[in-house]
């Protein structure tokens, strides 16, 4: 159901309102970009959109030259690049364009983007995985699917036992238990 919009609320100028899509070959990297993504995370990257097709545009801005450059959204732009993603849109991804923006404003945008994500946590995710196995998932079929080992998995559907034994010790720094 869409909702109607509100009087005085400026819709139609919001950059969402305008998605796109731009040959991959149109757009270019920022040269600022502070956000990395290791390998296990790219590969994700990969299974989300095959799985569930592009459902985040990649903001950029209009340069001068006729292309676009990223302000967020690298790490798609750069799974886009894969074969088998490439193949789901003819090598078209989805944009957003930012109003004319300089560069100050554009770094600026692309911190608060990424910061803006938050962080995944411990807890929140095992029991995500609890009710993955409810609803009879394997752990293989888990951990293929959400690009987590076998271990990860263990001992996220262990959480009954993670805090008396600090299980949560030996996850990466981008979980949090809190």
């Amino acid at each position: 159901m869409t909702e109607a919009p509100r009087a005085g609320v400026g819709v139609e100028q919001q950059p969402v309102n305008a998605v796109r899509w731009l040959d991959r070959n149109k757009i270019t990297a920022n040269s600022w970009n502070p956000n990395r993504q290791a390998p296990p995370e790219f590969r994700l990257l990969k299974t989300s959109i095959l799985e569930n097709g592009w459902t985040q545009p990649v903001v950029v801005r209009d340069q001068a030259d006729g292309t676009y450059e990223v302000v967020d959204g690298f790490h798609r732009w750069s799974v886009s690049a894969d074969p088998e993603v490439h193949a789901l849109t003819d090598g078209l991804v989805p944009v957003v364009v930012l109003p004319p923006t300089d560069g100050v404003t554009a770094r600026m945008a692309t911190v608060r983007h990424n910061r803006a994500r938050g962080t995944h946590h411990v807890l929140g995710m095992a029991d995500i995985v609890a009710d993955l196995i409810a609803e009879g998932l394997s752990y293989e079929e888990i951990g293929a699917r959400l690009g987590m080992e076998y271990e990860e998995v263990d001992r996220l559907a262990d959480r009954g036992h993670m805090l008396r034994r600090h299980a949560g010790d030996g996850f990466g720094q981008g979980w949090t238990t809190g």
